[in-house]
């Protein structure tokens, strides 16, 4: 088999630290090109030393220049922030090199709604109709044939994936869909900053961007799409005091009265039409709930349910890790796509325990 070759742009975040641990382990496409404007000059198993006598980890990290990418790479990911990828991706693209977006850049779709939740503007519009939305199990037809990927956020992943059965066979109300989010501490990101800090964040718990998070409208972008109708969803993040996880606590009225055991199979029969591969979305036998532990490190997404009749209520409860489904592995997921590989090609991964 060929070997792919993969480039990384932006390797000193979580993001591009997943992506690197990922890659090491991929049988079919190898890290050959890693950039940073910082650490340029040094090995990647310098700043990571876990990559010691692993694939890639004797690269020499490059500033980023996107001829030496596109005539190094066959697939580019852009572990960047919001408002540099959109112009990484263009000058890949425009040199022809696939690309799998990892910032929020080509997600939303209208772009007056991107520029109002990220409060910059869209410099690269006209590439928007060429974005495909990468969650898989939803757009894995769209992504086979698509030159850029805009690789779902964390938050997002877990709602989606948790609400898509009982949307699609519309036993709930969508006037009143509230979301309880929990991350864990690397969902904000390596950079330094107060809020971070491990005296911070060890040992307590705390809401944050009530109202206003930025994931906000892809959420509603994408459930929209499932629903068929345009919906607003209440959604509420909080922080964890743990490494990597996401648990998605969702609640909605059904409009009329179902048992667990009908709403159960419902989910059972929509996941056979729309499981990928790998059987990633899991959903747990009925009276068990998801943990973050059970999914680290993997691809997992385990689902739980909960009718309760007093109150009228579903309540789905979803568990993704946030750097691997939510973000690096769900992108290597796409590139997988991309190139015609098995999506679960170097994904196939058990959870890391305890």
């Amino acid at each position: 088999m060929q070997t792919i070759r993969a480039g990384l742009v932006g390797v000193t975040g979580y993001t591009g630290m997943e992506l690197a641990r990922l890659l090491a382990g991929h049988p079919a496409m190898r890290l050959v090109l890693a950039t940073s404007r910082a650490e340029a000059g040094r090995r990647l198993d310098d700043i990571y030393p876990f990559l010691i006598g692993l694939p890639g980890g004797d690269i020499t990290i490059v500033a980023p220049d996107p001829d030496v990418i596109a005539a190094s790479c066959d697939i580019a990911f852009l572990a960047v922030p919001h408002g540099a990828a959109m112009e990484m991706a263009a000058s890949l693209r425009e040199r022809g090199l696939r690309v799998v977006d990892l910032s929020a850049d080509f997600r939303l779709r209208d772009v007056t709604v991107y520029e109002s939740w990220y409060r910059t503007d869209h410099t690269r519009k006209g590439l928007l109709p060429e974005a495909v939305y990468g969650l898989p199990e939803l757009y894995g037809k769209d992504v086979a044939q698509a030159g850029l990927v805009a690789n779902p956020g964390c938050y997002p992943t877990s709602v989606i994936l948790g609400l898509a059965a009982a949307l699609d066979t519309d036993i709930v109300h969508r006037d009143d869909i509230v979301i309880d989010a929990k991350s864990g501490a690397s969902g904000a990101g390596r950079k330094a900053a107060v809020g971070s800090l491990f005296c911070e964040v060890h040992d307590s718990f705390k809401a944050y961007n009530l109202g206003k998070h930025r994931h906000t409208p892809e959420i509603e972008q994408e459930l929209s799409v499932i629903a068929g109708e345009a919906l607003t969803v209440s959604f509420n993040t909080h922080l964890l005091p743990i490494d990597r996880g996401i648990l998605s606590t969702m609640y909605l009225r059904m409009k009329k009265p179902l048992d667990l055991d009908t709403v159960h199979a419902m989910y059972a029969d929509y996941w056979a039409a729309h499981q990928t591969r790998g059987g990633w979305v899991r959903l747990l036998p009925k009276g068990r709930l998801p943990e973050t532990r059970h999914v680290k490190g993997t691809m997992f997404c385990d689902i739980g349910l909960v009718v309760d009749p007093r109150t009228g209520r579903l309540i789905v409860v979803s568990a993704i890790d946030n750097l691997c489904r939510g973000a690096s592995g769900q992108a290597v997921a796409n590139a997988n796509i991309m190139l015609g590989l098995p999506v679960d090609a170097g994904l196939r991964l058990a959870p890391l325990m305890p």
